[in-house]
């Protein structure tokens, strides 16, 4: 059996609006990132997207997406996001763009790469507060992706098939 490989681009949409981003589902992202990939590449890229293509994940709340694509024919899809420039969902015209923040080979990754980059967004959003209980909001937050990083990388030692040891 072959196993078909894969390639995930995380994506984040950025909206003008913040209120928009609830307006977010997968068959508006789908149809929209197929409509910028046909406008693209034509009739070979429509084919080509057609197969083995989806939307792995949507995060409504941080405008965060995780698309789902052929090894071999990732980059028509990575050189068409330039192109969308609004989403119909919910029959509401989302004005938004997409920005490509990291491409990985399994789902995993991209979830390690954004935890790391929600991480910095925080440290980089502290500078910027004004009153201390801002500071220390920002600071709780960063130390909750801490911890949820030490606590999946504990989850995944205990996956490698070494027996446990009693302390």
């Amino acid at each position: 059996m072959v196993r078909l490989k894969a390639r995930y681009l995380l994506c984040e949409v950025c909206v003008s609006d913040s209120s928009s981003l609830q307006l977010l589902e997968e068959r508006g992202i789908y149809q929209a990132v197929r409509a910028a990939v046909v406008k693209a590449h034509g009739e070979y890229g429509a084919a080509r997207f057609s197969i083995g293509s989806s939307v792995t994940y949507v995060n409504a709340y941080t405008g965060v997406v995780i698309l789902r694509f052929r090894k071999v024919h990732y980059q028509l899809l990575w050189s068409a996001l330039p192109f969308i420039s609004c989403i119909w969902s919910q029959g509401k015209k989302v004005q938004c763009f997409f920005n490509c923040i990291h491409v990985g080979g399994t789902i995993r990754t991209c979830q390690k790469f954004l935890v790391r980059y929600g991480r910095q967004q925080l440290c980089r959003m502290l500078p910027h507060c004004k009153t201390e209980a801002e500071k220390q909001e920002v600071r709780r937050a960063v130390l909750n992706c801490s911890l949820q990083k030490f606590n999946v990388d504990d989850e995944g030692d205990d996956d490698e098939g070494g027996e446990e040891e009693e302390t």
